[in-house]
């Protein structure tokens, strides 16, 4: 079964500013949740696909690596040493062991899954126990960048209609782009991460069609391009640069973001919020399109 987005991790320094940051942008964002091992974060949530901003909240609390055991907490806690921006990218999963199974076959994982479950709470306030399995997943040749799936055991109560309505009218998540300098040398990973064995080739990189969005590939060029912004690709590899949202009314977002005194331009139709205004991250806004 091919894996749709689940999540995208935004690594930050500082959670409230982001948090308030995102909340500028016109989005509903979630109250701080904690986990044990020491990231805390909070949730700007659409109906498939969700971005989680993450701060090391409790370093001392964060556990190595060790062996088969893949530590979110230091990867992330890494990352976040030299930059904010999007570290990581959560796909969707019915099965994580089967998952965890399939990536090792495929050579791009040697890690166990990971379970672990917290309390949320609804938009009432009332408490509910939400439950997750990771299954993590590497591209030797990117390794400032982190892959997984994610199978959430109560799906029912962690998606809400009421935390997926947003003040600039954002529908969802229909894709995210990655930069590299030459995207086919990853598509053999993406087949295997995704489970899409059919990508989508142009002049501007390759993708992944998924049920409900695309996972895409561009090259630095065609993402200045398309996008307007340098896109940040120090470090090897891939990177996780942007973020596209649906929208039903992109003057709505403009007079909104003017309002709240957050810069952005227009570039071939869409509304491009740069990395150094969004904590690292390309934060685009285009008009929703049926179908």
């Amino acid at each position: 079964m091919p894996h749709g987005i689940d999540h995208i991790v935004h690594a930050v320094r500082n959670l409230d500013a982001a948090g308030a940051f995102y909340r500028r942008l016109g989005f509903t964002v979630g109250a701080r949740n904690r986990h044990d091992w020491g990231t805390h974060n909070l949730i700007v949530q659409f109906k498939t696909a969700f971005v989680e901003l993450l701060e090391i909240g409790e370093p001392d609390r964060i556990p190595p690596h060790n062996g088969r055991f893949f530590s979110f907490g230091a990867f992330n806690r890494d990352y976040i040493k030299s930059r904010e921006g999007l570290s990581m990218l959560i796909g969707k999963s019915s099965d994580a062991i089967e998952d965890a199974a399939s990536f090792e076959a495929s050579g791009i994982s040697g890690f166990d899954v990971f379970d672990f479950s917290r309390e949320g709470k609804r938009p009432d306030g009332s408490k509910v126990k939400v439950a997750f399995s990771l299954a993590f997943a590497r591209d030797p040749s990117s390794p400032n960048l982190g892959f997984a799936v994610c199978q959430q055991h109560y799906p029912e109560n962690f998606w809400n209609p009421d935390f997926q309505r947003h003040a600039n009218g954002a529908i969802g998540i229909p894709s995210i782009v990655m930069v590299a300098d030459n995207p086919t040398d990853h598509h053999i990973f993406l087949k295997a991460f995704t489970g899409i064995s059919d990508l989508h080739s142009s002049s501007l990189g390759i993708t992944a069609r998924t049920e409900n969005d695309d996972i895409e590939i561009m090259s630095p060029v065609a993402f200045r391009d398309q996008f307007g912004a340098v896109p940040d690709v120090s470090g090897e590899g891939m990177t996780l640069n942007a973020i596209r949202f649906a929208v039903a009314d992109l003057a709505k977002v403009e007079t909104l973001l003017r309002q709240n005194a957050i810069p952005a331009q227009r570039h071939v139709g869409r509304l491009v919020v740069a990395p150094d205004i969004a904590h690292g991250a390309t934060l685009i806004f285009e008009p929703f399109k049926m179908g």
